[in-house]
């Protein structure tokens, strides 16, 4: 089987889980008693076009940096301000460049929902996400056994955190609506040649039922993508190379609400 990039990010952080020694009723408890979420699904559901979850991202593992003097607060305005109906914030330090800072930082300077994208491989990392200010975490089929799915559902359930589970095939579809996921997000991109296939998402939207948030991901490059994705039932659309790297990201944002 080809290796991929995911199997090398996923080796780091479960290494990292497996040294955290920290007590998850604890960490719970904790995470229940944070400040009230601002409702990730909700913010989506009540845009009436299409949204658009705009990403903060310094950089990726096959190209690199993307934008060097990316400052969160600045863009997560400027996103705002474009209508973005929702943030996604990279918080992987090694392989993306991120940090729970730039999550923070980009949270404070808008009103918006805000995504932490991570690799999540633990019920602590779930707890984590809504201790630092998240409003929704990221749960990646293809990185999880379907016990470590529905735990990790169960533990979001319980802290008051929304979820993303993200899938790339009708398989890990069907894995994601076992465990009662309400926001399901299609991976455009492929895991193993990196290549877009837009007509796979624009297939599964319409697998999906009717009371789940469609979200399509990656590999959106402008209006007629957006469109597309649209007419093919996605409530939302999470882009991040194309408006990380533009000169003017909230009028390339805005080209993306389409009706």
């Amino acid at each position: 089987m080809t290796r991929t990039y995911l199997d090398d990010i996923l080796l780091w952080h479960r290494q990292r889980a497996q040294r955290d020694s920290r007590v998850l009723t604890e960490l719970m408890d904790v995470a229940r008693s944070s400040a009230p979420p601002r409702g990730f699904g909700k913010a989506i559901q009540d845009t009436p076009h299409l949204s658009v979850i705009a990403e903060i991202k310094r950089r990726s593992p096959s190209k690199g940096d993307l934008n060097e003097g990316l400052k969160p607060d600045v863009l997560a305005r400027a996103y705002q301000t474009g209508g973005a109906s929702c943030l996604s914030v990279l918080t992987d330090e090694n392989y993306f460049g991120g940090s729970v800072t730039d999550l923070q930082t980009a949270r404070a300077a808008c009103d918006v929902p805000v995504l932490r994208k991570d690799f999540t491989v633990d019920p602590r990392d779930v707890c984590d996400a809504r201790i630092m200010g998240a409003d929704c975490v990221l749960l990646i089929a293809a990185a999880l056994s379907q016990d470590e799915l529905a735990r990790c559902m169960e533990v979001a359930r319980f802290v008051d955190i929304d979820v993303l589970v993200e899938v790339h095939d009708e398989v890990e579809l069907d894995r994601a609506l076992l465990v009662d996921a309400m926001i399901i997000g299609v991976n455009q991109r492929d895991l193993v040649t990196f290549a877009v296939d837009h007509d796979r998402a624009v297939r599964m939207g319409s697998l999906m039922p009717s009371h789940v948030v469609r979200v399509a991901e990656s590999g959106v490059r402008g209006r007629d993508d957006a469109l597309s994705l649209r007419s093919a039932g996605y409530d939302a659309v999470l882009v991040g190379e194309h408006l990380v790297t533009s000169s003017d990201p909230a009028a390339a944002l805005t080209d993306l609400c389409v009706e």
